[in-house]
């Protein structure tokens, strides 16, 4: 009982002292409330009073920026009205300059209108005057105007003739002791250093025979070894009366070449019918390829010709070694103008790969020309482009006889080294008939010109010597017409090297005492 009371008691102090704790709790929260209510109160009054401040402060910041701004407004509009007043009085100050030198002009155009007139009245004075003095000098001279005028332009066509030749010769004379003293120079130092043999070959090969009882071998029964012989080679066989000799004659050189070989092996062989000489025949063939393709390889190596070539090309080459022109080697002609154009090129600062290249095929042609309709530059040119060569070394072969007109100096090196080396003494023989025939149209050319007496091929046909009558052809003429002769002497005639032209005038005058 009494415990219970205890609990009871103890149960209604805690009640008492909850209740008690909270109305303190609650007391001091109230107490803080307030505290913290004035407190940020406080702080909202401090922040309200700062930013008026800072108000204002921005306020009269931006009052003083504007009035700055402005007074910078006011002074620059002030500086440019008083720029726009300098230049107004500037404009004003050339308005008056302008309107008095207008007034100037007009005073010099009234005064040079009253020139023209005054010059238009003198001019018709003289005018008049001119026509009088015109016929009191036709009434003097017994001759009308247009007379006079022929004879003055007679006189001055003379005049300006006599002018033209002595122009001419004083250019040309120049002109030719400049060319001829470097063209000696580089043609003698390139002629130096290159000199090769030539060797003058026929266009018929003789096979020597051991006995003339050969000769009823290649002929054989019924003519049937040489007929096989003909078929076979495509050439001609002359049997004559020339002792122990066969002679071959072709307008091939490579099936003459050919038959030559194949001949010479059955001859020595003996055994001469149809089979022996179709083996024999096809082995000279073989072996007449394998030599011209190595004659072209070597005449690459002694034109001192880098790089390839096409195959075609070599054998061409080759095959040149068995062609002449006038009596002279074609291949050995052809390296020999590879070797002289090379050193002219060298001379020169030119192309020299270019010009030796197109200096060593200039004559390819000439292996196929008994082939292909045309001129041989021509025929080589088109060949060499279809075997890859490039543009300048074909229009170099094609342009060496000014067949196509020529472009670069390559191109006229590789005509002067032909030239030089078909010109130079023992490089070529010539028929009679055409030495004379070519002596006689030089002749022909120098007298048909006006004032020409007589005229001499001389020297070979390497000079002409013109005289003239000289009642009409004075110093200055004459040499105006050396120079036509020789322009004309280039364009209708062929010839190797150069030739001279000169003229002779001279007057001869005797007395004889009595």
């Amino acid at each position: 009982m009494n415990v219970l009371l205890l609990v009871l008691g103890l149960a209604a102090g805690l009640v008492v002292g909850a209740v008690a704790g909270y109305f303190v709790y609650k007391s001091r929260m109230e107490t803080r409330q307030a505290q913290a209510r004035a407190d940020a109160r406080s702080i909202v009054e401090d922040a309200r009073r700062e930013a008026e401040t800072k108000r204002r402060e921005a306020e009269l910041a931006a009052k003083e920026a504007a009035l700055k701004i402005k007074d910078d407004a006011e002074a620059e509009v002030r500086a440019r009205r008083a720029e726009i007043a300098r230049i107004e009085e500037r404009l004003d100050n050339r308005d008056s300059s302008l309107e008095r030198r207008e007034g100037e002009l007009d005073e010099r155009r009234r005064g040079l209108s009253e020139a023209e007139e005054a010059l238009r009245r003198k001019e018709e004075d003289l005018r008049a005057k001119e026509a009088e003095q015109l016929k009191v000098l036709e009434e003097l001279s017994g001759l009308t105007r247009a007379e006079a005028e022929r004879r003055l332009f007679s006189g001055l066509e003379a005049e300006l003739e006599s002018r033209l030749g002595q122009m001419v010769r004083d250019r040309t004379l120049e002109a030719e002791e400049k060319a001829d003293a470097e063209a000696r120079r580089l043609i003698s130092t390139t002629m130096e250093r290159l000199a090769s043999d030539l060797t003058s070959e026929s266009t018929v090969k003789a096979v020597t025979l051991p006995s003339d009882d050969m000769k009823g071998r290649v002929i054989g029964r019924e003519g049937r070894n040489i007929r096989a012989f003909e078929a076979t080679t495509g050439v001609d066989v002359i049997i004559d009366d020339t002792p122990e000799t066969v002679v071959i004659s072709s307008f091939d050189p490579v099936r003459r070449e050919v038959a030559r070989v194949a001949m010479g092996r059955l001859v020595q062989d003996g055994r001469i019918h149809p089979g022996r000489i179709e083996q024999i025949v096809a082995k000279a063939k073989k072996d007449i390829e394998k030599e011209m393709k190595t004659a072209g390889r070597q005449a690459l190596y002694d034109a001192k010709i880098s790089g390839s070539m096409h195959n075609d090309l070599i054998r061409l080459l080759g095959a040149l070694k068995y062609r002449t022109s006038y009596g002279q080697n074609v291949l050995a002609h052809s390296v020999e103008v590879a070797n002289l154009c090379g050193m002219m090129a060298q001379e020169l600062g030119a192309n020299v790969k270019l010009a030796r290249r197109g200096a060593l095929l200039h004559d390819i042609g000439k292996a196929i020309d008994h082939e292909v309709e045309g001129t041989h530059a021509l025929i080589g040119g088109r060949f060499a482009k279809k075997s890859g060569e490039s543009d300048d070394v074909v229009r170099a072969i094609s342009a060496h006889h000014h067949e196509v007109e020529m472009e670069t100096v390559e191109d006229v090196l590789v005509a002067a080294a032909d030239a030089v080396s078909a010109a130079r003494p023992g490089a070529r023989r010539e028929t009679t008939e055409t030495y004379i025939e070519r002596l006689r149209s030089l002749e022909d050319i120098a007298l048909g010109h006006r004032g020409v007496d007589k005229a001499y091929a001389i020297q070979a046909g390497r000079e002409i010597r013109v005289m003239v009558q000289p009642s009409e052809v004075d110093d200055r003429i004459a040499a105006k017409l050396a120079y036509d002769i020789s322009k004309q002497i280039e364009s209708d005639l062929e010839y190797p090297g150069q030739i001279k032209v000169t003229v002779i005038r001279e007057s001869r005058v005797s007395e004889v005492a009595r």
